[in-house]
C-alpha cells in the first residue's frame, strides 16, 4: 500500500483558507475559500449522488474540501443526488457564478456533455473526475485505471473459485450502470479474465445483467431473478460493494452466503465487513484521497492560470477517439488477508469497521 499523497501544487501558499457552508436542497454543499481579495479563480465541483456508493459523501467531499482548503483556493462542492435536472441547475449556477474551473462526475453522457459544452462556451476549464464523459471533450480526466479495476475483480473471483475447488462453476455478472463509462471499463477488465475461462469450458457463463444507475435495490431484484434463472450460480462478479451486498442479501435468504464468492469495489465499510464475515471474497480499494488530491492539484493550477504538469497520461474518448490528458492512479485488490491495509491507509477507521459484530474478525485480521 503506497501511503504517500500527491503533493498539491500550492502547498505552502495562502495557508489562511477558511471554510464556509452553503445551502442546497438537492444535496451536500461544501465551500472552502482562499480568503477575500484572492485573484485565484474559484473551482466548482459536482458529485453525482450519495446512493450508488457511500464514497461520494464520506470520502470525495471530505478529501476534496481538505485539498482545496490546504491550497487556499475557493471551491464549491455540490451533489446532484442522481437528479439530472439538478445537475444542470447546479452547473448553470456555478458557470454564472464565475468559476474558473468546473470538475464533474457525470450522471450520463448527454447531461455531462451539455454541462461541459456550456462551461467551454464561458471559457471555463473542465475536468472529468472519476468518470470520463464520452463525447464530452473535457480538458482533463482524473481517475483510476478502471480496466485494471475490472481485471482485479476478475482475478479475485478466479482465486476465490479456485480456493473453493469449484468445478465448472456458473458465474453471474452484475454489472454497473450502462450509462457510466467506468462500468464499461470495469466489465472490459473482468471479462478479459473470465471470457477465456468460459471459452475453455472451465467456467460456465451464467446471467449477465447491468444495473440501471447503480441502484442497489434494483441490483438485488436483478440478482434474485438471475438466481431463479440459474440456481447453480457458484460465483458473482458484482461491480461494486453496493451491488455485492445486494447479491449477498439474496444469497442469505437462500442460505448460500459464504458458499458463493462475491466480488465488489470501493472498499466501503459494508464491503469490508462482508469480507471479514466471509460473505464477500474481495473488493478493490481505490485510494480516494490520492484521487482527490490529484484532481485538486490539477484544478489549482488551472485556477491560477497555470499549465498543469501532472496529466502525463492519456485516455481515449470512446465516442470521439480524442486523447484526453489524464491522471490515472493504481487500484489495489483487498481480501481478508489485507483488509488491515485500508485501515492503515486511513480510508476507514477501526471504530467504523470493527463494531461489536466484527470485533473478533478484526482481531484475527490484525486490526488493533
Amino acid at each position: 500500500m503506497r501511503k504517500g499523497l500527491f503533493a498539491l501544487a500550492a502547498v505552502g501558499l495562502l495557508a489562511t483558507g477558511s471554510m464556509a457552508a452553503c445551502g442546497d436542497d438537492k444535496g451536500s454543499d461544501t465551500g472552502a475559500s482562499g480568503g477575500s481579495g484572492s485573484k485565484v479563480g474559484k473551482v466548482g465541483v459536482i458529485l453525482p449522488d450519495t446512493k450508488s456508493s457511500a464514497r461520494w459523501e464520506t470520502a470525495d467531499t471530505k478529501y476534496l474540501t481538505e485539498a482545496f482548503k490546504a491550497a487556499g483556493v475557493e471551491v464549491e462542492i455540490k451533489n446532484a443526488q442522481n437528479d439530472k435536472a439538478a445537475f444542470q441547475t447546479i452547473a448553470d449556477g456555478m458557470i454564472q457564478g464565475g468559476v474558473k474551473v468546473l470538475m464533474i462526475v457525470n450522471l450520463d453522457a448527454g447531461t455531462g456533455k451539455n454541462v461541459l459544452d456550456n462551461a467551454k462556451k464561458a471559457g471555463i476549464a473542465t475536468i472529468d473526475y472519476d468518470r470520463l464523459t464520452p463525447g464530452g471533450g473535457a480538458n482533463y480526466y482524473v481517475s483510476f485505471d478502471n480496466v485494471q479495476v475490472g481485471k482485479l475483480q476478475g482475478e479475485g473471483l478466479v482465486k476465490c473459485l479456485t480456493d473453493a475447488k469449484a468445478d465448472k462453476p456458473f458465474v453471474a455478472e452484475l454489472n454497473g450502470s450502462p450509462t457510466d463509462n467506468n462500468a464499461t471499463l470495469f466489465k472490459q477488465g473482468y471479462d478479459s479474465v473470465l471470457q477465456p475461462k468460459y471459452d475453455s469450458g472451465d467456467y460456465q457463463k451464467g446471467p449477465d445483467d447491468s444495473v440501471p444507475e447503480w441502484d442497489n435495490a434494483k441490483g438485488g431484484t436483478i440478482f434474485e431473478q438471475q438466481l431463479t434463472k440459474q440456481p447453480k450460480i457458484a460465483g458473482v462478479l458484482a461491480a461494486n460493494d453496493g451491488l455485492g451486498n445486494a447479491a449477498i442479501e439474496v444469497l442469505k435468504k437462500n442460505k448460500l452466503n459464504g458458499k458463493v464468492p462475491v466480488t465488489g469495489q470501493d472498499a466501503t465499510v459494508q464491503g469490508l465487513q462482508n469480507i471479514l464475515a466471509g460473505d464477500q471474497c474481495m473488493t478493490v480499494y481505490k485510494a480516494i484521497k490520492k484521487e482527490a488530491n490529484a484532481a485538486a492539484e490539477l484544478a489549482v493550477a488551472l485556477a491560477k492560470g497555470q499549465k498543469p504538469t501532472t496529466a502525463t497520461g492519456t485516455t481515449e474518448d470512446p465516442t470521439t477517439k480524442a486523447a484526453v490528458p489524464s491522471v490515472l492512479l493504481t487500484p489495489e485488490a483487498i481480501t481478508k488477508e489485507n483488509v488491515k491495509a485500508v485501515v492503515d491507509d486511513g480510508y476507514v477507521t477501526k471504530a467504523e469497521l470493527c463494531t461489536a459484530a466484527f470485533a473478533a474478525a478484526c482481531t484475527t485480521a490484525g486490526i488493533s
